[in-house]
């Protein structure tokens, strides 16, 4: 028999926690279980849940409120079907309403795996798309375009195109409406992004927002795809990991998909309740086939501790799930003085998202793109950016506005 193993931590001052995770085990799988009489016993035992471990920490303080558990508990796949919300409701439906509770992780068995092939690209999928192999991905972002018409937003895909950057995003709020319609808007910043091309030499993706009703938003994806749409950008958790997997396991749906983590803050910051991001965006983004995934970085305004993006990124990454690893993209207050940082954190297999720090370089988008990618190349070949900027303009200007790494 197979199981998928859930893994908690449980706040309270006084619990007995092994006689908690009994409780929870039996009560989230068969309901009862000692009144049941000993036939009944035999004809469900199959159907219980089983405490893994418990592990208790009794704080040395004695501060109220710090006392806690992480529970191990393992449930029958018997019991739900192979999909993300049969399984969360599972084992984190009733208990998530029970007191000072987080999901910290789930370990799922070869059977649930099964059902999910993961990211139909992946890192090294995006990265043949584009060419690039061997340096971080840079990617911009669009700023303000609520209210930008078609050849306001085609001169602002322009002006990032120039700088040289691999990918191009839609703002996640930007919504169908009818200055930007998606086929129109894909059209546009395509043709811009082959002219791009003739001048840089460089292949680009323009990830466009999908949005709208459920029941539409595949017809959506493939009318953008259609009219030349080379990535797809999804707010995951508004419209739940089955949508996503849907979209990403679907045949038709030819292009890589990054996930926007729209939402996720009402789910994972708090230390006693809620889901572990590394879980909501690090391990279940991959099962459900994001190619690429954004998250808050540690450096900038929406701050996420630096322990928890890591985490995040092990997640995507992590050869324990025999699927394709997808790309990290920690985001926001991303500017080219925190380079070496991100390298030194992340490593080279990843998505070097800019907003402001391209758009607010003195000299303009373009430039700001370039002063990215001088300061990616001085990074991997060891130069200081401080020396790399005596003979590089852009890097020097962006430099003097934000300064170095932290």
């Amino acid at each position: 028999m197979s199981y998928c193993t859930a893994t908690y931590r449980i706040y309270d001052d006084k619990a007995d926690f092994h006689k908690k995770a009994e409780s929870i085990a039996v009560g989230m799988t068969v309901g009862t279980w000692t009144e049941l009489p000993q036939v009944k016993q035999e004809q469900m035992r199959g159907h219980l849940g089983r405490v893994e471990s418990v592990h208790v920490h009794d704080p040395q303080s004695g501060v109220p409120g710090e006392r806690y558990a992480d529970v191990s508990i393992s449930y029958p796949d018997i019991n739900f079907t192979s999909d993300i919300p049969a399984l969360l409701i599972t084992v984190f439906g009733k208990i998530s309403m029970d007191g000072r509770i987080k999901l910290l992780d789930l370990k799922l068995s070869d059977a649930f795996m099964s059902a999910y092939p993961g990211p139909k690209f992946g890192i090294q999928g995006v990265r043949d798309l584009l060419g690039v192999h061997h340096r971080p991905l840079l990617m911009s972002i669009f700023k303000a375009v609520i209210g930008y018409d078609l050849n306001g937003l085609r001169e602002q895909f322009m002006v990032q195109a120039l700088g040289g950057v691999d990918l191009i995003k839609d703002d996640e709020i930007l919504f169908e409406n009818p200055l930007t319609p998606i086929e129109q808007r894909v059209r546009v910043c395509r043709e811009a992004a082959e002219e791009a091309k003739r001048i840089t030499g460089k292949e680009l993706l323009y990830a466009v927002n999908l949005t709208g009703r459920t029941s539409s938003l595949k017809e959506q994806a493939l009318r953008a795809i259609d009219a030349g749409a080379s990535a797809l950008l999804f707010s995951v958790l508004p419209y739940g990991f089955d949508v996503l997997h849907e979209l990403s396991s679907d045949p038709e749906i030819t292009v890589p998909i990054a996930a926007h983590p729209s939402l996720a803050g009402a789910l994972y910051p708090s230390p006693h309740y809620g889901i572990a991001a590394s879980l909501l965006l690090g391990k279940l983004m991959r099962i459900a086939g994001a190619d690429l995934v954004l998250f808050p970085s540690p450096y900038g305004s929406v701050v996420m501790p630096r322990e928890e993006n890591l985490a995040i990124q092990r997640e995507l990454v992590s050869p324990e799930l025999a699927i394709r690893s997808s790309f990290p993209v920690p985001s926001a207050g991303i500017h080219p003085g925190l380079v070496p940082q991100i390298l030194s954190d992340f490593g080279t297999d990843v998505v070097v998202n800019a907003g402001g720090g391209i758009h607010g370089h003195p000299e303009g988008a373009s430039s700001g793109g370039r002063a990215f990618l001088q300061a990616i190349d001085a990074s991997l070949n060891g130069v200081p950016l401080a020396k790399a900027a005596e003979s590089l303009p852009e890097l020097k200007a962006a430099l003097d506005i934000w300064g170095g790494r932290k």
